[in-house]
């Protein structure tokens, strides 16, 4: 038991059982999330699996204290992505050896290390689009995901030939299944459990990069994990195997799926907005990028990021939180709020042409110091990604209503997979 140093002022919120929050939460995610604050306003407590009990909030100026809180107030999660990750990821780390390994990992997504993986995502996207049929419906999301899965394997594993093919085939089912882990309150005891098949699939990743490993050692590539062999903590030591092998599956899961998932978004919004894609055909790449944060603003992939109190009367805006709570963000609340992005329930990427986002408003990636420290790289893959497709294809519009969330686990996926109708233009750069 700890002594509360002043006395807690919680929001209001439900008060049925943590099961039948739970199994709310499960089955009306996102409606349920939007009813809530309907009910209570901007900030709410709730008692759920996984979480326990929580605060969400989703109010600019809460969010914005919270993300720039130190690690001594509020850190990461004790239930985290780390149980299907690894216990050496970002997502499992907090504190000191967060800030640490952090530190390692952030040179090689940014500048001319960024834009020497620019060739590997076009060539990546050519190769894929090649395969699409010209005036039939099909669903975009299983071109998108091997796109970025084939580019990351290429161009942070530095994975060819045997490894790349195994990798190819064994990590699909491992993400999807691990997503779908990473929210639900399942444990690891009973023979038969779906933990048997992910810890079975996870030797199996070990051992490739195990290989690929030894591989980068005997040579020079400019790929992330030759950089990160070579890189060095303050007092000259280097990254561990597990260090390496954790990192890479949370660099993967972070960039593969989530990225993927955006761009079918993106195509679900650029067909039901016929001038927008006019518009696009003489950009300059200002409204290109702006088509971008807006589809990530109105369709983020992910809903909450999240925080977990860490000392006994913390202060957060206009209440007063209990050691071990967590703090649940609701990246879609505050995405849809007027009063932070007026009319916000309309596909406007204008909005975003003359001025860059807030980071505390505007947060698909998360916020802090915890921000996807990928997100440089999913942007350069999503506008590569595009930009090609624009070049290579015209998308026929549709007066079709747009398509219903849909929640793979993790990530919330257009439920018809961004379905589209391209034509093929004649002066396209592959041809």
């Amino acid at each position: 038991m700890t002594t509360m140093t002043s006395p807690a002022t919680l929001p209001p919120g439900p008060t049925a059982p943590r099961a039948v929050q739970g199994a709310y939460a499960l089955t009306r995610p996102l409606r349920g999330l939007r009813r809530l604050k309907d009910r209570y306003g901007d900030a709410f407590t709730v008692n759920v699996p996984i979480f326990g009990n929580a605060v969400v909030i989703s109010g600019p100026a809460e969010i914005k204290q919270l993300f720039t809180s130190g690690p001594e107030l509020v850190d990461n999660l004790e239930v985290n992505l780390g149980r299907v990750l690894g216990p050496r990821s970002m997502f499992a780390l907090s504190g000191e050896e967060h800030k640490r390994q952090r530190k390692l990992l952030v040179p090689p997504f940014h500048g001319r290390r960024l834009a020497a993986y620019e060739q590997i995502v076009e060539e990546e996207t050519v190769r894929e689009l090649a395969t699409w049929p010209e005036g039939t419906a099909f669903a975009t999301l299983p071109s998108m995901m091997r796109i970025t899965l084939n580019a990351i394997l290429r161009a942070v594993f530095g994975a060819e030939g045997a490894e790349f093919a195994e990798l190819r085939e064994l990590l699909p089912p491992f993400v999807t299944l691990g997503s779908r882990l990473a929210v639900l309150p399942i444990t690891k005891k009973g023979r038969v459990n779906p933990w048997r098949r992910f810890e079975r699939m996870r030797r199996e990743y070990d051992a490739i990069v195990d290989r690929l490993i030894a591989k980068a050692r005997a040579g020079e590539k400019d790929d992330v994990l030759s950089m990160m062999l070579q890189t060095r903590y303050d007092d000259g030591s280097g990254l561990s195997r597990e260090e390496i092998s954790d990192q890479l599956l949370t660099l993967l899961t972070a960039g593969h799926e989530t990225t993927a998932t955006t761009l079918a978004w993106a195509v679900e919004r650029l067909r039901r907005h016929p001038a927008l894609l006019e518009e696009l055909q003489a950009d300059d790449g200002k409204l290109l990028d702006a088509t971008i944060l807006e589809v990530q603003r109105t369709r983020p992939v992910i809903d909450l990021t999240a925080r977990q109190v860490k000392q006994d009367g913390f202060r957060l805006g206009r209440w007063t939180l209990p050691k071990g709570y967590a703090v649940l963000v609701s990246i879609a609340l505050i995405h849809d709020d007027d009063r932070v992005f007026p009319h916000a329930a309309a596909f406007d990427p204008h909005r975003f042409t003359g001025a860059r986002p807030d980071l505390y408003q505007w947060i698909p990636f998360g916020g802090g110091t915890r921000r996807c420290l990928g997100a440089a790289f999913a942007t350069m893959e999503m506008s590569v990604v595009l930009r090609t497709l624009l070049r290579d294809f015209t998308l026929v519009p549709t007066s079709e209503p747009g398509e219903r969330w849909h929640s793979r686990g993790v990530a919330y996926a257009p439920a018809k997979g961004g379905r589209a109708i391209v034509r093929r233009r004649s002066t396209g750069g592959d041809s």
